[in-house]
């Protein structure tokens, strides 16, 4: 992941909110990218030698994106803001990544009770360590330079996809296209300057051929070797024509000859591979016109920090029912230590938004945006004729509030409106332009956000 472009579309007809972001034929398609959107909550797991130091992945080996290296960086300090003498050290903590404590079971098992319904996990990032077992480099957590290759679990990859389609999860395989490792993509001939190949492309065909080849290997091995695939989750999207042409027509037809209906999110390329849209770090003001994903940190970055702050859960649930409320899944992450561990405070957080989704979940999976999408503190989702409508508890709101106005969706004439988990239907009121719908003096409201549902005409 990175500082890339976040993309946005144009508001969504509501009639139409389950249309494809690709234009493709692909006769599966439709109902494949239904099935995308009814999931809406997923884990994103970004782990890698990045987290023996505890820093950003991948990014400060990259000379250009300065961002990436500050003096709150220990080692970057340390090694007095040599980038030389830090990139060497950075590519040797394969012989320092030793998870023993890695146990992908509880990863799922957390996951799970949180509610999510899809891990997203990165086989290999930019820096090109990878986290599988491939037989293209050495360059991984399976060879001998890297002390957890005689761990039993040491073909990370396949033990978290396997643990995770254990407890019937999808499976989004995230790979980096680009690759700072292999001297096909930054030559040893050449200095580096920064995230693209260090050399003309066009004008040495045969280098970049092989890096083309390299890649098309590696992507052969996760979608042969590693069971169901449902979407193939590719990063570095500056990796695109004409100057780095990885030729992703070729990619999708083997992809989809070892994976059948395989999703592919050729993220911020545009075009036919992107299947769906993904704003990094962010949720649009608006629903897209076609599926999208936002994947959101739970704490201040994708990678492990030793002294990271997570967001709150209330911050988290709330995040949650505004990504859904207008169209998109959320795809939330969370950095293993490099013991393998995910942060208590992590653990909490994926706790205790799995107690309120037992109670909600039923308006936030397969739902669709309905307008207007977000009203104050409500958010609205839809499911054929029903509606929920999601308090989000402010604030300053009362302790003992126990009325809601609704002004743009209203429940039908006669119609009965209920509160999910709360067995007794509420009584409402019509006005001249708005609903009150009031609350029984003994419910117990959530700390985070409540939610109701009624018919609508």
């Amino acid at each position: 992941m990175g500082n890339d472009r976040v993309k946005t579309g144009d508001i969504m007809d509501h009639s139409t909110a389950d249309k494809l972001a690709a234009n493709t034929d692909l006769p599966w398609m439709h109902d494949r990218m239904a099935w995308f959107q009814d999931q809406k909550f997923g884990l994103f797991i970004h782990w890698g030698i990045y987290s023996v130091w505890g820093i950003r992945e991948s990014w400060p080996l990259s000379p250009a994106d300065q961002w990436a290296r500050s003096d709150t960086m220990k080692p970057w300090v340390e090694r007095d803001r040599d980038l030389a003498r830090f990139s060497a050290d950075y590519r040797a903590l394969n012989g320092q990544f030793n998870p023993v404590q890695f146990d992908p079971q509880a990863w799922a098992a957390a996951a799970e009770h949180a509610g999510m319904k899809y891990v997203c996990f990165t086989t290999k990032h930019h820096d090109g360590f990878c986290m599988f077992d491939t037989r293209t480099t050495d360059y991984r957590m399976t060879h001998p330079s890297c002390p957890f290759h005689t761990n039993p679990r040491a073909n990370v990859t396949k033990e978290v996809f396997d643990a995770f389609r254990q407890r019937g999860m999808g499976i989004w395989c995230y790979y980096s296209k680009s690759d700072w490792h292999t001297p096909s993509y930054w030559s040893p001939d050449f200095p580096v300057v920064d995230r693209n190949p260090n050399y003309d492309t066009l004008k040495d065909p045969q280098r970049w051929d092989k890096f083309v080849q390299y890649t098309h290997e590696q992507m052969r091995e996760l979608l042969s070797e590693y069971g169901k695939i449902d979407v193939l989750w590719l990063d570095g999207g500056q990796v695109q024509p004409p100057h780095q042409d990885i030729r992703m027509d070729e990619i999708a037809a083997f992809g989809r000859e070892l994976q059948p209906q395989l999703i592919i999110a050729d993220r911020t390329v545009g075009g036919k591979h992107e299947n769906f849209i993904t704003p990094e770090q962010t949720v649009p003001d608006e629903p897209l016109g076609c599926p999208w994903e936002s994947c959101v940190t739970m704490g201040p970055g994708f990678s492990y920090g030793l002294d990271d702050v997570y967001k709150p859960v209330e911050e988290l649930v709330h995040l949650l029912i505004d990504v859904v409320a207008k169209g998109g899944n959320l795809l939330l992450n969370v950095a293993p230590s490099p013991e393998g561990l995910f942060a208590p405070g992590a653990m909490e957080a994926l706790n205790a938004i799995g107690d309120w989704m037992q109670i909600h979940g039923q308006a936030i999976y397969g739902t669709r945006a309905i307008a207007p999408y977000v009203e104050g503190n409500l958010r609205f989702t839809r499911k054929d004729d029903t509606v929920y409508v999601f308090v989000l508890k402010e604030a300053e709101q009362a302790v003992g509030e126990q009325t809601v106005v609704l002004r743009s969706l209203q429940p039908r004439e006669g119609e009965t409106v209920t509160m999910l988990g709360y067995d007794t239907p509420l009584q409402w009121v019509r006005h001249e332009d708005h609903v009150v719908v009031n609350l029984p003096s003994d419910v117990v409201l959530s700390d985070y956000a409540w939610a109701m549902k009624f018919q609508i005409a």
